[in-house]
């Protein structure tokens, strides 16, 4: 049995490098994965696969022959916030697979943002295609269930690495920001404001860690040009270099904070042990601060006055073991999708 695992891999971001080491240690013995990836060269030797461009669509579908199955694998590819295009894309896999007679399997998937009619009407076509499910929030299956297609619901697949033991009281504050569309050079400035007052008043480091490498990479010095991050915060901060999903957690269960924007950060903060605080963007993100029990603020909306008491407030303080237990618990439901790759 060949499957081909299909998503955003080998794009410098570690979410995603994340969610693949988790789908590969879940299929079954005797599965052998074709990954789509942008950087091939990273994945191959990350993982020890073998891979397909993903961005050459023709070379997808070379590939989708070879195989007896498409995994659409972690995150949320049925969205078109990316584009319509990524949308079409992986719509346009789901049904070459299907009209070839392999299986098509979404496994922990989110579903959205839909912001655009014809991208409601494309989704709703094709979710009868998959042959097995599972969503990785309520949200998702509950739209799902509401065009009527039932499936598994669990927590990020993520939450199935193994936790670490957090030993980072009067450790640095670790923050995991990313560019938003939300914050301007002007609403920013709360933000940076409360992590210097926090820095400052608790002496902590200030360890800027680059969760998406293109994406994410330079963002303290782009801060710093504009003029946005007074001196006592410049004075404390240095980016953090790190290369793989391992790296992060090492220097999450080093911290006293991890204040996240990206959801994949906060969950492995989270699976670190280390105290944290959500900075949401995105529901996803709001969500998964919910289910941890940390602070959250929005993004859409003015930061409160208290917002630096909020982080003191949980700073060398880890969350409750028995949510993550649970999280980590839930999020075994994703295993039963990959069942049929069996044989």
């Amino acid at each position: 049995m060949r499957a081909l695992i299909c998503g955003y891999y080998g794009e410098h971001n570690l979410g995603d490098d994340a969610l693949l080491e988790v789908l590969l240690g879940q299929l079954p013995v005797g599965c052998r994965p074709l990954v789509t990836a942008h950087d091939q060269a990273l994945v191959r030797e990350r993982f020890g696969v073998e891979t397909t461009d993903r961005r050459r669509l023709k070379d997808v579908l070379a590939a989708l022959g070879r195989c007896n199955a498409l995994v659409l694998g972690g995150g949320s590819l049925l969205q078109d916030a990316t584009s319509f295009r990524s949308l079409l894309y992986y719509g346009a896999l789901m049904l070459a697979a299907r009209t070839r007679g392999k299986s098509v399997l979404l496994w922990g998937q989110g579903l959205g943002p839909l912001r655009r009619r014809r991208s409601r009407l494309l989704v709703r076509g094709l979710l009868p295609l998959a042959t097995a499910i599972s969503w990785r929030d309520p949200a998702s299956a509950a739209q799902a269930k509401a065009w009527g297609v039932g499936a598994r619901v669990g927590s990020d697949p993520v939450w199935a690495l193994p936790a670490r033991a957090w030993d980072g009281r009067g450790g640095p504050i670790v923050v995991c920001f990313r560019p938003v569309r939300q914050l301007d050079a002007d609403t920013w400035r709360p933000y940076l404001e409360a992590l210097e007052g926090l820095a400052v008043a608790a002496e902590r480091e200030v360890l800027w860690l680059p969760f998406h490498q293109d994406q994410d990479r330079g963002l303290l010095a782009d801060l710093s040009r504009q003029g946005l991050v007074g001196p006592p915060l410049a004075a404390r901060s240095r980016e953090l270099a790190v290369a793989t999903p391992q790296e992060a957690m090492d220097a999450f269960a080093q911290a006293g904070l991890v204040l996240a924007m990206r959801l994949h950060g906060l969950i492995l903060a989270a699976l670190g042990g280390s105290p944290c605080a959500a900075l949401s963007y995105d529901p996803k993100v709001a969500a998964a601060a919910a289910g941890i029990g940390c602070p959250c603020q929005g993004l859409d909306v003015a930061p409160p006055p208290d917002l630096q008491d909020s982080w003191a407030a949980v700073l060398d303080q880890p969350p409750d073991p028995a949510g993550i237990a649970a999280l980590r618990q839930e999020s075994q439901v994703h295993r039963v999708v990959l069942d049929s790759l069996k044989g």
